[in-house]
């Protein structure tokens, strides 16, 4: 027989992300942060590789890799929204842990499960933080794919990338709800 955590299904029934430019002070210090990441890090992984990491990103260096977006865009010749929304996702935030997909070569386990474990990664991520009572928000962006940036600004292996830049914050407003998925459109019951 289940032993069933209602208070648990109620919480992910009613989830919400909440847009990072509606986040905040105060953020999670580390002592808040430390429970946030271990239940993160509890994620499926295949093989136990461990395939990602983190990287907590305070004022200081969120200062600095806005700088960064700013000359990366203009060196990719991106427009002006598209430049000052890349600045923007550093710019304005206080608090942002890169979960950066980090593949362990592997002849059991391929390649994209590790990556799919990283994805795991940041949604244990994002819901422990809200469950703790922060905001939080999952993004990548533009800059999320460029590789300069994510060498000279995180300091990334040529074989890591990030899996997702999680906002993390105090929420101002209420977020948004948003139409979900019609379940009858996405699920297939095969019995046989």
């Amino acid at each position: 027989m289940p032993d069933p955590s209602p208070e648990t299904l109620a919480f992910l029934l009613s989830r919400r992300s909440r847009p990072a430019k509606t986040l905040g002070l105060p953020v999670p210090d580390r002592a808040a942060l430390d429970p946030i990441l271990t239940a993160a890090a509890r994620t499926p992984d295949h093989g136990k590789l461990e395939p990602w990491r983190f990287i907590v990103l305070e004022r200081g260096a969120l200062e600095r890799l806005a700088a960064l977006c700013g000359e990366r865009a203009e060196a990719l010749g991106l427009d002006a929204d598209a430049r000052d929304k890349a600045v923007a996702q550093f710019g304005a935030a206080h608090l942002v842990v890169a979960v950066i997909a980090s593949p362990v070569p592997s002849e059991k386990v391929p390649e994209v499960e590790q990556t799919l474990s990283a994805g795991a990664v940041c949604l244990a991520l994002l819901n422990a933080a809200l469950a703790a009572g922060w905001g939080a928000n999952w993004l990548t962006g533009k800059m999320a794919l460029d590789r300069p940036f994510l060498t000279d600004g995180l300091g990334l292996a040529p074989h890591e990338y990030v899996a997702g830049f999680m906002h993390l914050g105090t929420e101002r407003m209420a977020p948004p709800e948003r139409p979900r998925p019609d379940l009858g459109t996405k699920v297939a019951w095969v019995a046989e």
